[in-house]
């Protein structure tokens, strides 16, 4: 075999993976596009009341059993982002994304769009660059703070 061979080999296989990708990426965006067109269907504006939230396993997580037994087998071994919350009389454990996790506040009362136990948006929630500008401006405040502190205390 020549060096020719090989990296002709090499390229073809090479192709091969970039195709089952893009299938597979075609396959996965046609899923989800399914299951969001049923979350807009069934969600509906709630007010509840956020008592915890954590990021932790599904195993670990106080859910009713039918709710476990149908999550995927590989959902159970990563962790995702939970919200236990007084919806009504009931105290609930709801599950979310990223972005709504880091907009609800705890201990407060939050309006919300829930889909069955998944929380799809607060109501008057920000944007990711909104909340990084704010963490922003919190720690920039804290370190002026801390100068200011030590200036008086150098001072006196």
């Amino acid at each position: 075999m020549s060096i020719g061979d090989i990296i002709l080999i090499i390229f073809a296989v090479i192709v091969v993976i970039a195709a089952g990708f893009y299938i597979f990426n075609k396959w996965a965006y046609k899923k989800i596009d399914a299951q969001q067109s049923i979350i807009d269907k069934s969600k509906q504006r709630m007010s509840i009341y956020v008592i915890d939230k954590r990021k932790d396993k599904i195993t670990n997580i106080n859910m009713p059993k039918m709710v476990i037994e149908q999550i995927p087998k590989f959902y159970k071994f990563i962790k995702m982002y939970f919200v236990q919350a007084k919806v009504g009389p009931q105290i609930v454990t709801l599950m979310c994304d990223k972005r709504v996790f880091e907009a609800i506040p705890v201990k407060k009362n939050v309006k919300v769009e829930i889909a069955g136990i998944y929380i799809v948006s607060v109501m008057g929630m920000k944007t990711p660059e909104e909340i990084k500008a704010a963490k922003k401006a919190k720690k920039e405040k804290e370190k002026a703070e801390k100068k200011a502190s030590k200036k008086s205390k150098k001072k006196a």
